[in-house]
């Protein structure tokens, strides 16, 4: 009984981490025209659940997000931006 207690946890640790896939997309973000705009941009995405990081640049007209690929998706950062009132797309 000890030792299943000790292996269960052990194997649950070393399997979890393989099943999410931790992505980086880059949005093209449009409607982004002062220095308020990133900031706006940013804080919708990291309302998206999964969304670990994100770094918006005004100059480029893009939002880089780190997400878990298991909770959230291209759509949903997407949607986020676009709610926020900037229109955003991945970049190919």
């Amino acid at each position: 009984m000890l030792l299943r207690s000790l292996v269960v946890p052990a194997l649950l640790a070393v399997t979890l981490p393989a099943v999410a896939a931790e992505r980086t997309a880059v949005l093209e973000v449009e409607n982004m025209y002062c220095a308020t705009c990133p900031y706006i941009v940013r804080e919708a995405l990291l309302r998206v659940e999964g969304v670990a990081n994100v770094a918006v640049s005004l100059d480029e007209r893009t939002a880089t997000v780190v997400y878990d690929d298991t909770t959230a998706d291209l759509d949903a950062l997407s949607a986020a931006a676009t709610d926020a009132g900037y229109p955003a797309r991945a970049r190919r």
